[in-house]
């Protein structure tokens, strides 16, 4: 199999920013003419003013997601010049700089080029502390430098197997704020493109067992992590009847996988935070089938899992002082003479019980066994993430993941995280109305409401099984995947909830 392309990313003193040999030279410019920073003046000057002819031609304004390029000359050390639209300079966020390092990234990699020398944050000045500038730019050049080809044998381009990037300043003490940066964007960037690449692996090749062996040799690649697997035999034995009855219509049984990361003495002061994910390798809806329509995508259905894996990942790369365990339920739900049925009733591992209504609502089948074994663990902290409903989908469209929760401080907590990530959410209510409506007349519970407010009842069920813990939903279904390419991403997965989750986790260290 092909390795994903991999990304060298250093910081380099550069006296002469103009002259520095590379491939290619990236700058960022504002649609304002007027505020043209100095580098740019003096690389149009070397070029004998194609920059400003290029913009007086109107074929480049600075826009957002913008970009051109211009070749060098022998005047200026890189062969290509690639000009980065910023828009309004007053507008400037860190989004915006992670996306225009991305659409940077991107080309860079169309172009076959073995080098970059980054200069994106000149133009930028202080509109941004140099700790969101670095992370921003970082995360960005690993996302735009994604692609998933690993199953290609031939490719026509001949695509690079790594790039190397060099960010450039002549201000060491610049360089030096920027390199702490850097390396947290860089830790979180490259745990986003592992994310990526396990989420866009097919069933055939990624089933429950298959993902339980990645995450033991994730746990093998790094510090103070441990890995623990319950197989369907332990999971029988414990009663976890919710994974169980959705994997039993597969011929590849369940897992519930734990990751536990150990942030050292100090981390000893603070709650232990659960991150739980949903990882349905493979989702047919079982007895209540999908159309066949697209569901060759149900293969994200275990992106929740993956993003609490990827960022267990992260963040023991950046060794933060807090005790994390990511508990991952995956099951294959599949038709089949074993298969759970609308009608059955089913006992949880909290000693609630089912009633099943419709197989394809397995994602919360999964989940209450995972919250209630959360909650046993003695987590101060639950936070869920999960493909749930596609009444989210219908709710917010493919633009915010939605946020439901007991508690209001959590939900600002990860609000902050989501402006900060640039992983977009909406607060969402799963109050006891909503609760009242997943209460069934033969059983505690029922896995389906009725048909208004799918993404509100389904955060309602979870809640009953997080007891008093305090707790938190993100249903993100629709941010899992990119149906197609744009100029700052590749199509396939997104890994969408790493940043945030790594985001809310580093400000409870800060």
């Amino acid at each position: 199999m092909k390795e994903i392309i991999t990304v060298d990313l250093k910081t380099r003193k550069a006296a002469d920013i103009a002259g520095y040999k590379a491939d290619i030279l990236v700058i960022g410019c504002f649609a304002d003419e007027k505020t043209t920073d100095k580098l740019t003046v003096g690389l149009d000057r070397r070029l004998g003013g194609a920059i400003k002819r290029l913009k007086s031609l109107g074929d480049f304004k600075g826009k957002e997601d913008s970009s051109a390029v211009v070749y060098g000359g022998e005047k200026t050390g890189a062969k290509r010049i690639l000009l980065l639209g910023l828009g309004d300079r007053k507008e400037l966020n860190a989004d915006t700089v992670r996306k225009a390092s991305a659409v940077a990234a991107k080309r860079a990699v169309a172009l076959k080029a073995k080098t970059v020398a980054f200069a994106l944050h000149i133009a930028i000045a202080n509109r941004l502390e140099p700790a969101q500038l670095g992370r921003a730019v970082a995360e960005g050049i690993y996302f735009g430098a994604y692609k998933y080809d690993e199953y290609v044998t031939k490719t026509d381009n001949g695509r690079l197997k790594s790039i190397k990037v060099d960010v450039v300043d002549s201000d060491p003490s610049r360089l030096a704020e920027l390199s702490k940066s850097l390396a947290v964007g860089a830790a979180i960037g490259e745990s986003q493109s592992y994310a990526r690449t396990l989420a866009n692996r097919p069933g055939n090749v990624i089933n429950p067992p298959a993902l339980a062996n990645e995450a033991k040799k994730l746990a093998r690649s790094l510090k103070n992590v441990t890995c623990t697997v319950f197989d369907e035999k332990q999971l029988k034995a414990k009663g976890m009847g919710g994974i169980l009855a959705v994997g039993s219509g597969s011929k590849t049984p369940p897992r519930l996988i734990t990751l536990k990361y150990n942030g050292g003495p100090k981390a000893a002061k603070k709650p232990l935070v659960a991150l739980v994910g949903k990882a349905i390798t493979f989702d047919s809806g079982g007895i209540s089938i999908k159309p066949s329509a697209n569901m060759d995508q149900m293969k994200l259905d275990k992106s929740g899992g993956i993003a609490v894996l990827a960022a267990i990942r992260a963040i023991a790369k950046l060794k933060l002082p807090v005790n994390v365990i990511g508990i991952v339920p995956s099951a294959e739900n599949m038709p089949g003479g074993a298969s759970y049925r609308p009608g059955d009733i089913v006992k949880t591992f909290s000693g609630k019980t089912v009633e099943i209504l419709n197989t394809d609502a397995e994602g919360r089948m999964l989940l209450c066994d995972a919250l209630a074994y959360a909650v046993k663990s003695k987590a101060g902290v639950i936070i869920d993430i999960a493909t749930l409903t596609g009444a989210c989908m219908v709710a917010l469209g493919k633009y915010k993941a939605g946020l439901m929760g007991n508690d209001d401080n959590l939900i600002a907590q990860l609000e902050k995280a989501s402006e900060e990530s640039g992983e977009s959410v909406w607060h969402m209510p799963s109050g006891k109305e909503y609760a009242k409506e997943m209460k069934s007349q033969i059983a505690d519970l029922k896995n389906i409401g009725s048909r208004w407010g799918g993404a509100c009842t389904a955060a309602a069920f979870l809640g009953q099984f997080v007891e008093k813990t305090t707790w938190a939903h993100l249903d993100i279904a629709g941010m899992d995947l990119f149906e197609k390419a744009a100029d700052h991403c590749s199509e396939g997965s997104t890994g969408f909830g790493v940043r945030l989750l790594t985001a809310y986790i580093i400000n409870l260290t800060t």
